[in-house]
């Protein structure tokens, strides 16, 4: 991987991963694109840059994360994080499968972009206004919410923003609650992929982090893409809000559908497998 395919892909990361339309899923369409989709690599790169991702949330919103009077915010975290915890581990390897689809992510866009269009008229009540208002169960629900998004094209960010309205949340509320959901369970994913799972090389089996700091090439797209995604995230991140308290999730919801017929399209017609 180049240092330019990697500063596109955390461009990619960095506007898609808190916007409804699936962070993976574009950045498989990215690298698949450039041709580097299958590479150990360009792998663990595509959920390694998610650090920069995490520390965007966290500085934009370090009042909630650094109270530390406040011990139930952490604790409806951990109780969200727990669905995706277990379903990580127990169907890894066949989660990974399905990251290398792009006919899955074609599909699931497509599917994804219908539901929003419909998503603000499905959940109308909205009684929990504060984050402090919701409990564990409704945290627990929605963290079964997220691991929809473990099937690529669904996106992490709309399945437990979905989960969240379900829950009765307004709709900002359940976007904030997506974005310091994203901490934990990001976090949890990349350092599973950077220091647990074991990736072949050769003839020997190595851990990510070894991957990345096997030459000075891997080491500087980690860090370069990591800054960018910090950076785009950040922006992202503020668009989003703003838009979103204006104008709902119909336009997302017509660039997935969109998205979804072109790489159709792009795989009917051979330029992606």
């Amino acid at each position: 991987m180049s240092l330019v395919q990697a500063i596109i892909i955390a461009i990619v990361e960095g506007l898609t991963e808190f916007l409804p339309v699936s962070s993976t899923g574009h950045m498989i369409i990215a690298s698949s694109l450039m041709g580097i989709a299958d590479t150990e690599f360009t792998k663990i790169f595509e959920i390694a840059i998610q650090l920069g991702a995490i520390l965007s949330v966290v500085v934009l919103y370090w009042k909630k994360f650094f109270d530390f009077s406040k011990w139930q915010f952490y604790v409806k975290l951990i109780v969200a994080t727990i669905p995706a915890l277990l379903l990580g581990f127990f169907f890894s390897d066949r989660i990974d499968a399905l990251l290398e689809s792009p006919a899955t992510v074609a599909i699931t866009l497509l599917l994804g972009g219908i539901i929003l269009l419909f998503i603000d008229n499905i959940f109308k009540q909205h009684t929990i206004t504060e984050e402090t208002h919701i409990s564990f169960k409704n945290a627990f629900i929605i963290g079964i919410w997220q691991c929809v998004a473990m099937i690529p094209g669904v996106s992490r960010s709309a399945s437990s923003i979905i989960g969240g309205m379900q829950q009765k949340l307004t709709r900002t509320l359940a976007a904030e609650f997506s974005f310091y959901l994203a901490v934990p369970t990001m976090f949890a994913a990349t350092a599973y992929k950077l220091f647990l799972k074991k990736y072949a090389l050769g003839d020997t089996e190595v851990r990510g982090y070894e991957i990345v700091f096997s030459s000075a090439q891997n080491t500087q797209a980690f860090i370069v893409g990591n800054i960018v995604a910090f950076i785009v995230a950040v922006l992202a991140i503020k668009f989003f809000i703003g838009f979103l308290q204006k104008h709902g999730f119909k336009l997302f919801g017509i660039y997935r559908i969109i998205a979804g017929v072109i790489l159709l399209v792009l795989i009917y017609a051979g330029y992606l497998k």
